[in-house]
C-alpha cells in the first residue's frame, strides 16, 4: 500500500527544444590558477592545448571568482549563488563539522540540467561546502552516476551531456613538488627559473623563483590533460556537438594569490569555444571579450545554452545576451584563522571593505606555509629583508582599502584617504552595501550560531525525511515535505531524478530523498502489483 501523497513543487527546469538538438556542455576547471596562460600573452607559459582552444573560441579577460579559496568558490559556482547567501563562505564547512544547508528552493544548477533530460557527471572533486571535499559523498541527486561516471560514455544513445573535469595539477600542494598525474615525481624541471617574472610584492630570491618555475611547470602538465580530454572528444565524434568552456576555481596557488582578494586570488581565466550550430546570435567565432564576467554568471549561462530556464534566485546573469557593472567577492574564515572580508570592483577600481582591520594577510597558517617560498618570504620579514612594497602583505589591512588597477595592478597603493578618490570610495562603498542587502549575508551571524542551527539539536547532520508516495489514475506521485531533491529506481535499476509522476509498473519501486546539507533519506520501498 502507497502512503499519501504531496505535491513535488520544487524541481521543474523547463526546455523548448528536442534532446537531440541541444549541446553537449563540458566544463573543465583546473586548480588554483590566475591568466598564466599562453593565449592571455604570458610568454612563459606553456600551454599548447588551451591556446588551440582559445583560437577557436572566446577569450574573456575580465573573470572573477567569488572568492580566493576553492570550497566558497565551488559553492558559488555550482549554485549560481554568493556562498555568503548560502552558509558557504567559511573554509571549509566540513572541516568545521557542519554541512552548508542552503534554503530548501536552491538546487546545483547541474541538477536543473538533469531534470531537463540531461546525463550529469563529474570527477573526483566536488568540494561545494554542501557536500564532502569528494565524489560521492554530495547530494546524489546532482549527478547521473553519483559521481561514478568520469565522462559521457555513460549516457544514453543520443542523451546530451554535462560535465565538470577538474585538474589538480595545479593546486597549491603541487608546489611542494612536482607530480605527473601518475603521482611519480618528476625529476627535471622545463621552466627556468631566470625566466620568471617576479611581481613587486615578492622578493628576488632563488626560492621564489624555483617556485614559480615550478608553477609553470604543473600548468604545462595540467594543459597535458586538457589535451587528452579534447582528443578523447574528438576520437568520440563529440567535438562539433560539445560547447567546451575551460577556467580555474580561483587565482593563483601562491602567497598573496590564494585565499586573498586582490586580483591575484580571484581573477581567472576563462574561455569559451560554442560550435557554430549552437552559438547565439551574434556570437563570435574567435575574439577576445573585456566585460566584467563573474563565477555566478555560469550557471545561467550554461542553463540558456542547454535551453533550460534559469531560476529566478540566481545571482548571476547570462554572459552570452548581458552585462554587468560590478563584480563581488568575499573572504571568511579561512582554516582556524577568522575573518570577513567584502570586496567590489568595477572595470577600474576595487574596493576592499574589511570587518577585522588588524588581521594581516601574510598571518601564519599551517597549510600554505609549507611552501619553501612562504617560508623564505616570512624570514626575510622578520629579519628586516623586505621592502616596503614586500612588507604590506603582513601589517594589518585596515577597515578599507581602495586601488586603481589601472596604474596599480598589483593593488599595492591604498587610496581610501585620497581626497581626489572621495566620490569613487563612496561609490563603491554604496555599491556594495546595495549588493549585501539583495544578496544577504550570513555572516552577520557567527559561524557558531550558523552551524548550530544547521546540525541537529544533537549536534549531527540532519537526516532528510523520507518522500511520500500514492498511486493515482496509474501514476506514482511523490514529494518531501522539506522540498528535498527525489530519486527514484525500477527494480534495482539507475536511480532517476523525480521531475514528473512516475508510470505504475509491476515490480519494485524505490524512492529516497535528500536535501542539500543532510544525509539522504531511508529508502522507501513498494511493491507494486
Amino acid at each position: 500500500m502507497i502512503g499519501r501523497i504531496l505535491l513535488l513543487a520544487c524541481l521543474c527546469a523547463c526546455t523548448s527544444g528536442p534532446a537531440e538538438e541541444r549541446p553537449n556542455i563540458l566544463l573543465l576547471i583546473a586548480e588554483d590558477l590566475g591568466p598564466r596562460i599562453g593565449s592571455y600573452g604570458d610568454p612563459v607559459a606553456q600551454t599548447p592545448n588551451i591556446d588551440s582552444l582559445a583560437r577557436r573560441g572566446v577569450r574573456f579577460t575580465n573573470a572573477f571568482t567569488t572568492a580566493g579559496v576553492c570550497a566558497p568558490s565551488r559553492a558559488a559556482l555550482i549554485t549560481g549563488m554568493h556562498q555568503i547567501s548560502i552558509g558557504g563562505q567559511h573554509m571549509r564547512a566540513p572541516a568545521n563539522g557542519y554541512l552548508a544547508v542552503p534554503p530548501p528552493h536552491v538546487k546545483a544548477f547541474p541538477e536543473l540540467l538533469r531534470a531537463s533530460g540531461y546525463f550529469t557527471f563529474t570527477d573526483w572533486k566536488l568540494d561545494y561546502q554542501f557536500s564532502d571535499v569528494f565524489a560521492n559523498t554530495g547530494p546524489f541527486t546532482i549527478w547521473s552516476a553519483e559521481g561514478e561516471a568520469t565522462d559521457w560514455r555513460g549516457r544514453a544513445p543520443g542523451q546530451p551531456f554535462f560535465g565538470i573535469i577538474n585538474f589538480a595539477e595545479t593546486h597549491e600542494s603541487r608546489l611542494r613538488r612536482h607530480w605527473r598525474e601518475d603521482g611519480r615525481l618528476v625529476p627535471d624541471s622545463i621552466t627556468r627559473p631566470d625566466d620568471v617574472d617576479i611581481p613587486p610584492y615578492y622578493p628576488d630570491i632563488a626560492t621564489v623563483r624555483r617556485d614559480l618555475a615550478r608553477h609553470y611547470d604543473n600548468i604545462h602538465y595540467m594543459d597535458q590533460r586538457v589535451g587528452e580530454v579534447l582528443d578523447r572528444l574528438a576520437a568520440d565524434g563529440l567535438a562539433d556537438s560539445t560547447i567546451v568552456i575551460w577556467t580555474t576555481d580561483h587565482g593563483d596557488g601562491l602567497p598573496r594569490a590564494k585565499r586573498e582578494l586582490y586580483d591575484s586570488g580571484i581573477k581567472v581565466p576563462l574561455i569559451m569555444s560554442i560550435p557554430a550550430r549552437f552559438a547565439p546570435v551574434g556570437w563570435p567565432a574567435s575574439e577576445t571579450d573585456k566585460r566584467l564576467i563573474s563565477f555566478v554568471d555560469l550557471a545561467p549561462t550554461i542553463l540558456a545554452l542547454a535551453d533550460v530556464r534559469a531560476p529566478e534566485y540566481l545571482h548571476g546573469v547570462d554572459l552570452l545576451r548581458e552585462r554587468r557593472d560590478y563584480v563581488y567577492a568575499s573572504r571568511d574564515r579561512i582554516d582556524d584563522v577568522y575573518d570577513r572580508q567584502r570586496t567590489v570592483r568595477d572595470v577600474r577600481y576595487k574596493y576592499i571593505r574589511s570587518w577585522y582591520p588588524e588581521t594581516p594577510g601574510g598571518h601564519t597558517l599551517a597549510y600554505r606555509d609549507n611552501i619553501d617560498m612562504v617560508q623564505s618570504i616570512r624570514d626575510m620579514f622578520e629579519s628586516g629583508e623586505l621592502t616596503a612594497e614586500q612588507t604590506l602583505w603582513f601589517e594589518p589591512v585596515g577597515a578599507e582599502r581602495l586601488y586603481d588597477l589601472a596604474n596599480d595592478p598589483h593593488e599595492l597603493n591604498d587610496l581610501s584617504l585620497s581626497p581626489s578618490h572621495a566620490q569613487t570610495l563612496e561609490t563603491l562603498r554604496e555599491a556594495m552595501d546595495r549588493w549585501l542587502t539583495r544578496v544577504g549575508d550570513w555572516s552577520e551571524e557567527s559561524e557558531t550560531a550558523m552551524r548550530a542551527r544547521f546540525l541537529s539539536p544533537q549536534g549531527e547532520l540532519r537526516q532528510t525525511p523520507r518522500p511520500t508516495m500514492s498511486v493515482d489514475n496509474g501514476k506514482v506521485r511523490v514529494t518531501s515535505d522539506v522540498a528535498a531533491s527525489i530519486a527514484w529506481r525500477q527494480d534495482g535499476g539507475p536511480w532517476q531524478l523525480y521531475v514528473e509522476p512516475i508510470e505504475a509498473r509491476q515490480g519494485t519501486l524505490e524512492i529516497k530523498a535528500v536535501r542539500y546539507g543532510w544525509t539522504a533519506s531511508p529508502i522507501q520501498q513498494v511493491t507494486m502489483e
